[in-house]
Parts: structure tokens; sequence; C-alpha cells
């Protein structure tokens, strides 16, 4: 089969799509048959060599729309031809979704979207899972005002609309021009970057990784939630700090497709390039006012 790797670290260029024998599923495992998989930020933080792997081949991808193609001893409840999707967990891997064929535990895959077709779906698992998990871990009553910082980007958007969702009184920061896209996801309120709200706000999602400028603006005793593990400021004021670590859950995912099914989530693709030309689209990876995800088709 054909998958997009690196065999050493840098710019796009490192990218190569080149022939793999393709993987058998162990016990517990299934193999899908991609049809669309997500490019992310980690992807390019993997090919920049930011958790390691020197010397080693690294696979990329971690979003994964398709059709069960093969089962692995002691699967239940799944079918070959079943359409799922699914999140492949991991920075330094030998292949990921980016490939024709992947392996994943059975645990981590979920019955596709109905609503939508492989192309966006595969904008959901890690983008909605890191939302969902960062949502959650609030933990504030309803009507409690959460600022979304990035409230623009793929999960910036969707933690807006979950937040909203759970009863939250949302205001988005994000670029100038996207208050328009912000306020229809579900935002309350609107503030240009570089800005900050009227007042202190009960919480704060801060995925576009502001760090301590964010944490200021949390009221004492309120929450902060960081994206990136180890990344997040260090607790003052009383603000209750914490990290989300997404993980490949299916159950969870399940949810969220449920929520895509029902019109209540809103998924957003900005580009599609074939699997062959899975160096341009690192390539573009970077681009400034991408507002959703790049998707890869095999």
């Amino acid at each position: 089969m054909w998958a997009a790797v690196a065999e050493g670290f840098g710019g796009p260029e490192q990218v190569e799509v080149v022939r793999v024998p393709v993987p058998a599923p162990g016990a517990g495992q299934v193999r899908v048959r991609v049809r669309a998989a997500g490019l992310n930020p980690v992807d390019g933080a993997v090919r920049a060599g930011v958790f390691g792997g020197e010397g080693q081949r690294l696979g990329f991808g971690w979003d994964v729309a398709g059709e069960i193609d093969g089962l692995g001893a002691g699967v239940s409840g799944r079918a070959i031809g079943d359409a799922v999707v699914g999140l492949h967990y991991g920075t330094v891997k030998p292949l990921g979704t980016h490939a024709e064929y992947v392996v994943l535990d059975a645990s981590a895959l979920a019955p596709a979207p109905v609503a939508v077709d492989p192309v966006t779906a595969a904008a959901l698992p890690l983008s909605g899972l890191t939302a969902a998990r960062s949502v959650d871990l609030l933990e504030l009553a309803p009507g409690a005002s959460v600022l979304v910082t990035g409230a623009a980007g793929m999960v910036g958007g969707l933690a807006v609309q979950l937040a909203a969702r759970a009863g939250y009184v949302v205001t988005a920061l994000a670029g100038a021009g996207d208050e328009e896209l912000v306020r229809s996801l579900g935002a309350a309120h609107f503030v240009p970057r570089g800005s900050a709200p009227a007042g202190p706000v009960d919480g704060v999602v801060d995925t576009a990784v502001l760090g301590g400028p964010a944490l200021a603006l949390v009221r004492d005793g309120g929450a902060y939630v960081g994206l990136i593990p180890g990344a997040a400021p260090a607790a003052e004021r009383g603000v209750r700090v914490v990290e989300q670590e997404v993980a490949a859950d299916g159950a969870h995912l399940a949810r969220l497709v449920a929520l895509v099914d029902a019109g209540e989530l809103t998924l957003r693709v900005a580009r599609t390039f074939p699997l062959a030309e899975a160096p341009k689209a690192h390539a573009h990876l970077a681009d400034p006012g991408t507002r959703g995800r790049i998707v890869l088709t095999a």
C-alpha cells in the first residue's frame, strides 16, 4: 500500500509517499480501509522532531474515516464493511492514518456519521475529542462565562459549539474577520485578537496556547484548561489549572458522532489533497487564515 512517512526531521520536503506492507490486525484490532484522514498541526510537529524519534521512520495521521477491512481475534460488534471513524493515537509511530490502510484497536472506533461524507467525518476525531475533553474539564455551573481562545480554529470552533451546548455563555477570541463565523458557532460575545473581555471570565479553554495572558483573564478561583500537556502556566489566585490529554476513546467519539448526525456539531474542511500529494498538503499546513481541517483522501 501507499503511505506518507518521513525518514528525518524537517519541513514538508521530508514527507514521502512510499510503498509499505499492508498491516495485519492483531488481537482486539481492526484494519480500516482509509477513505479520508485529517492533517493536523501535531503532524507538522512530528515532522519537525518536536516529539523525538530520530533515526526512526515517522508515520503521519491521527484521524481516519473509512470502512472496516479486516478483524483481529476477539473483536465483536464489528463487521467487514462497517463505516467507521477513529483516532490513531501516538506521536512517534512508523505508520499513521495517512495511508491506504491502518490498524487500530477496536475500542478506538465509532460508527461513522451518516449526515456527512467521509472527508468531513475525518475532521472529527482528534479535534472533536480534544475540544470535548477540554470543555468537560471546565467543571463550571451552567451559565458560567467561558472564553475560548483561537475560537476560529478547528479545535476552538468545536470548543465554542460544545461549551455553548453545555450551557456556558461563550466569548470567542479570534481574528477581527472571524466574528461572523464564531457567532454562527454559538459564541454570545466576540473579542478580536489582541484585545481582552470587558471583565474576568469564569473559565478559559486556551486552544491558542496563549498561556499566562489567557490565565490572567480568569477570575480568582476560576478554571483554565490547556490543550498541550506540560505547557500550561503555573496556577495562581486560586485558579484551577488543568490540561487535557486526548485519548483514543471510541465511546466518547460515538457521542460526538451523534451530535454531528443531529446537526448540533458543525465540522469544517478547508482543503483536500490526495494521499499522493501529502508533501504538498504539509506545505499548506501552516497557511495563515486556514479555517477548517486539511484532509487527505486515499
